[in-house]
């Protein structure tokens, strides 16, 4: 509580003082009065802007940080006097540091993480000075200018507001409601809100605050998957503003929004200390609205302001939790952080080795369990974790499910090794809640720093890096190594291409025929979708579908596959010969399952194409029956309820199992190609392929075989009885009008 107090007592003082002289002087009192310091200098773009203890004319600025950037202990000596230093970087738009020194004894660890709290206090509070400041000046180049004098100076008068509540310690959430009517009524917008990323669950968000939203609206709108909210959704995965003049029109439009007649949205991401937690946004319903630079530039100081509540908000929680994880009882990120800095200060040769471990199945474990269960995981794994480890090494909940380890004084990376062996290995093992056996593994991404040549930050950026690599495999340890930035900055293109992407509708379809066996007739088609980009040419689903599944990206493509595929079926259906409709095959992926509103837009498509539901076959792999949740099964028997059919995609490559056939509505298996590839060779492999043939037969489904390219396995198929195939022997996947020409050839002239 001690440290709640200071922190907050250095805000107020802070945040009362008029100008920015005025805040960095009060900031190195406070902070030199706090701490117990002899000495309190503040230190920005290289200059000593405040001192308390020396006069300012006194103190090297070069010579308070070297120490902390070379990575030794710091220490200054003036004249007669030698300071131990404790050092905090400020960021924003200036770059500096806020330094206290003592002429007798050490700073603790607990002392750095508070002076740490004061310095990103006092740069989010400079940041704010600067912006009323910024916000002032212009108001006064625009004095000539009556209107738009009086709505600068009402957004002047509403920030300072905003800032007031702030530093009184307001409650959090009827600042940020002010926040959002602020925005409401200075931007003349009919709705306004602000969503925040849930702590455990960063994939899933919640809306907090609002303002001309229907009150019914607000409850429904909690743990919402990102890639559902459209706009938000792209702000915050893209970590920019996203305005939309026309939203009827926009490819990332959400289906119920345009019902709702919403004309015009905008919204802007949230930061605590830097990184995303939310997004602010605004919209309006009874005219469109131009966003121009005036209006973004508004919405972004509000934005600006809402971060500072978070931030302030959430740095009195690390506070108040004294340092450690409240759930698991190990080190905090901030104390972390603050024992890799010393350990790689206090070391005059070798150096530190930093384990990034993320546990790979938990947000499937937290779902289908409920948070309780999974709470009680991490702290089963952080149990498990602690076993691994030394007496004098370091254990620490990053947050969500990602923990870290510190190993002090390694000579080398390979001293790591063994750990994190230990690591995987006792992941592995089942974990017993409340009963049930549960499993989960673990990825480690291993990375080393010397003393005096990196910094923590350098650190933790390596092991970041080699974790993202061992992720792609899963359950292993990865070790940085120098081209894991290439891949990794080669990933962060793609993904802001395919962000792109999906705004310039860079998207294409395929379609292969579906062909009955027996007859050789063309009874349905598979949609396949492309990616057009305008430098690399087409790019196969392969490249790009696991990166959209893993950035939420798939809601939108795959929404836009769903409704082109079905116009198009239901205009080719509108040619054929009566009573032989085609059918449309289209993937739904395991993201776009956790859609609470599917079933609505799967209707919602049907009503728009005219397409019949029973030439809607909707394909899902078996992985994402196996690994489901009741909500799951509950939209599959929605989507079923009204007409269209379901098909499991690649049946038989490892999850087959008799109990989710008869639970499952599905009508259709697809038997996966690496059978097919073999039937006419290998007796073993024509023995299983009939077997699931004749299952299917059994529960009264249809089967398909995919990847049909000879007629040695057409003739081997079609005596087995199976009903359906596709593959190259019958059509590549094909454009919409090459595939017209195939099922409508011209007449010979």
């Amino acid at each position: 509580m001690l440290a709640t107090q200071q922190l907050t007592e250095f805000l107020t003082v802070v945040a009362d003082r008029p100008d920015e002289a005025a805040a960095q002087h009060a900031a190195v009192e406070c902070a030199l009065r706090a701490l117990d310091a002899d000495l309190a200098v503040l230190t920005v773009d290289g200059g000593v802007a405040a001192a308390v203890g020396l006069p300012a004319d006194q103190l090297p600025a070069y010579a308070l940080t070297a120490g902390y950037l070379v990575g030794r202990p710091a220490t200054l000596r003036v004249g007669d006097a030698t300071y131990t230093l404790a050092v905090a970087p400020l960021g924003g738009t200036s770059s500096g540091m806020l330094v206290l020194g003592r002429e007798t004894g050490d700073f603790t660890d607990e002392e750095v993480c508070l002076l740490r709290g004061m310095a990103r206090v006092l740069e989010l509070s400079l940041q704010a000075l600067h912006l009323v400041e910024a916000e002032r000046r212009q108001a006064e180049e625009n004095n000539r200018l009556i209107d738009s004098l009086q709505r600068r100076q009402r957004l002047f008068d509403e920030l300072s507001r905003i800032q007031r509540a702030i530093a009184r310690r307001e409650p959090l959430a009827d600042i940020l409601n002010r926040v959002s009517t602020g925005v409401a009524e200075l931007l003349g917008v009919d709705l306004a809100g602000l969503t925040v990323l849930d702590n455990d669950d960063p994939g899933r968000m919640s809306l907090v605050a609002s303002s001309g939203i229907p009150d019914d609206v607000p409850p429904r709108m909690q743990r919402m998957p990102i890639a559902t909210l459209g706009v938000v959704g792209l702000s915050i995965m893209g970590d920019e503003l996203v305005a939309v003049d026309d939203y009827a029109s926009s490819p990332i439009a959400v289906p119920e929004l345009v019902r709702h007649r919403i004309k015009s949205v905008m919204a802007v991401p949230v930061h605590e200390n830097g990184v995303v937690v939310g997004a602010m946004f605004a919209g309006t319903h009874r005219a469109r609205r131009d966003w121009d630079k005036a209006s973004r530039e508004m919405l972004l100081a509000f934005a600006e302001h809402a971060s500072l509540a978070v931030t302030d908000a959430r740095t009195l929680t690390e506070m108040n939790s004294s340092f450690h994880d409240s759930l698991t009882g190990l080190a905090s990120r901030s104390l972390f952080v603050t024992r890799t800095e010393n350990a790689l200060g206090g070391l005059r040769t070798g150096g530190v080795v930093a384990l990034l471990v993320g546990l790979d199945r938990f947000k499937m474990i937290n779902d289908a369990l409920g948070h309780g269960t999974g709470d009680r995981l991490l702290a089963a794994v952080a149990d498990r974790l602690r076993e691994c480890l030394r007496t004098d090494d370091t254990a620490a909940r990053l947050g969500g499910d990602e923990f870290a380890v510190l190993l002090p004084e390694a000579g080398s990376v390979e001293a790591a090794i063994p750990v994190a062996r230990r690591i995987v290995t006792a992941m592995r093992e089942p974990f017993d809640l409340d009963g049930r056996e549960t499993f989960v593994t673990c990825s480690i991404g291993v990375a080393f720093a010397e003393a005096g040549q990196h910094d923590a930050q350098e650190l933790l950026v390596r092991a970041d890096l080699a974790l993202f690599e061992a992720k792609k495999g899963k359950d292993q340890y990865a070790v940085f190594e120098p081209a894991m930035r290439e891949s990794f900055q080669r990933h962060l293109e793609m993904e802001a291409d395919l962000r792109r992407a999906v705004l310039r509708h860079e998207f294409q379809l395929r379609f292969q025929p579906i062909v009955r066996l027996a007859t050789h007739e063309i009874s349905g088609l598979e949609a396949l979708v492309r990616w057009q980009h305008p430098e690399r040419g087409m790019i196969p689903p392969l490249d790009f579908i696991p990166l959209a599944e893993e950035t939420g990206m798939i809601v939108p493509i795959g929404e836009w596959v769903l409704r082109e595929s079905c116009h198009q079926a239901a205009r080719w259906n509108a040619r054929r010969e009566a009573g032989k409709p085609l059918s449309v095959s289209v993937n739904l992926s395991a993201v776009q399952l956790e859609r609470a509103d599917l079933p609505q837009v799967v209707g919602s498509v049907l009503a728009e194409s005219g397409l019949p539901p029973e030439c809607l076959v909707i394909e899902l792999t078996e992985s994402l029956l196996v690994d489901h949740r009741q909500e799951t099964l509950d939209r599959l028997e929605a989507i079923k309820a009204l007409g269209v059919r379901l098909a499991i995609d690649d049946f038989g490559t490892g999850y087959s199992s008799l109990a989710y056939l008869r639970r499952f509505p599905v009508d259709i298996i697809k038997i996966d190609k690496s059978f097919v590839d073999d039937v006419g060779d290998v007796p073993a492999a024509a023995a299983l392929t009939l077997g699931i043939i004749q299952l299917g037969q059994a529960l009264q489904l249809s089967t398909v075989a995919e990847g049909i390219e000879d007629a040695g396995q057409l003739s081997e198929l079609a005596d087995g009885n199976c009903e359906l195939g596709q593959g190259y022997y019958f059509a590549e996947p094909l454009t919409s009008a090459a595939m017209s020409d195939l099922l409508f050839p011209p007449d010979p002239e």
